[in-house]
């Protein structure tokens, strides 16, 4: 079996093969017996330095990828753009090369427009760690959720898995689609069809917009949320009718007659897209998903900074 990924970089998961995944899943496995010891710290990448870059809001992406850096050990640099010198007209790739003449060796990067973590892998040395680019990609957050599927399922391959809600804004759906697919599994979205992409069955997915459908076909249910952000427009009529066509509560799920796992990447809008008897069922695994999110990280960055050969 490979020890190195077949990538320099982690811009999406167009670019990480089946055995690269499967390195990625491996790699995490050892990690998450670290981060349940006593003492939760390794050296493996002491000698390393690591640029957080948000220029989009974030708590738990930045949050997992800075503790997963200090459980191995390497040197941080955060950086904010609202008081930075973007705000004073410096661009992008300028702001990077000062940040990068300070000898950073890997960039983590969330950015709101799609792309912006390519353009830089072409520009500069550094390793590029793509933390979500606009409605494009949100690689680790994928990873961990297929994670998250082979550790309660015991399997991905074959799973059917139903990706409810805003489709067509989410990072999260198109990642989670090319990752899933390429393990395996039967992908479903589901949600309003002002809210699915036309032409998304073109990635192998099947579409529905019922969502007692979705459900009872489905063995896991990933509840995304209204990303009314990055909306420019109204997509349905109110909430409260989303909530009545595609929120799920326990007497939704009850009614199905399956045991159905419950995924939700965060942040919860509570009584939107699930409600608090479902997020906080035996059914959910949410906070099973943050804390894959930590050791999943920590062998992205591993693997990036090219300690898999050791």
């Amino acid at each position: 079996m490979a020890t190195q990924l077949s990538v320099n970089h982690l811009l999406g998961i167009k670019e990480l093969t089946p055995g690269d995944i499967e390195l990625i899943f491996n790699t995490a496995d050892n990690f998450k017996d670290v981060i349940n010891r006593p003492i939760k710290k390794v050296p493996s990448l002491r000698d390393t330095t690591v640029s957080n870059l948000f220029f989009e809001n974030s708590t738990r992406t930045r949050l997992s990828f800075e503790l997963a850096e200090k459980r191995l050990s390497a040197d941080i640099i955060n950086f904010s753009s609202s008081s930075s010198s973007l705000n004073k007209g410096e661009s992008l790739l300028d702001t990077v090369k000062n940040i990068l003449a300070m000898k950073v060796d890997i960039i983590v990067m969330r950015h709101p427009k799609p792309g912006a973590a390519v353009f830089l892998s072409k520009h500069i040395d550094a390793k590029i760690i793509n933390a979500g680019d606009g409605t494009h990609e949100h690689p680790s957050q994928a990873l961990l959720d297929a994670y998250s599927i082979r550790e309660k399922l015991g399997r991905i391959k074959g799973v059917k898995v139903a990706i409810v809600g805003d489709i067509m804004h989410s990072r999260v759906a198109l990642s989670n689609i090319l990752c899933l697919k390429k393990l395996g599994a039967e992908v479903m979205v589901c949600g309003p069809k002002t809210l699915i992409p036309k032409h998304i069955e073109s990635l192998g997915v099947k579409v529905e917009t019922d969502l007692r459908k979705a459900l009872g076909w489905c063995d896991v249910a990933n509840m995304l949320r209204i990303q009314l952000e990055r909306q420019d427009q109204q997509y349905f009529p109110s909430i409260r009718e989303y909530v009545m066509l595609y929120g799920v509560n326990k007497k939704l799920l009850d009614s199905i007659n399956k045991n159905i796992v419950v995924m939700h990447p965060g942040p919860i809008n509570r009584g939107v897209e699930v409600t608090s008897d479902v997020a906080d069922s035996k059914q959910s695994i949410i906070l099973d998903q943050v804390e894959n999110g930590v050791a999943i990280r920590m062998a992205i960055l591993y693997l990036i900074a090219g300690k898999g050969e050791n």
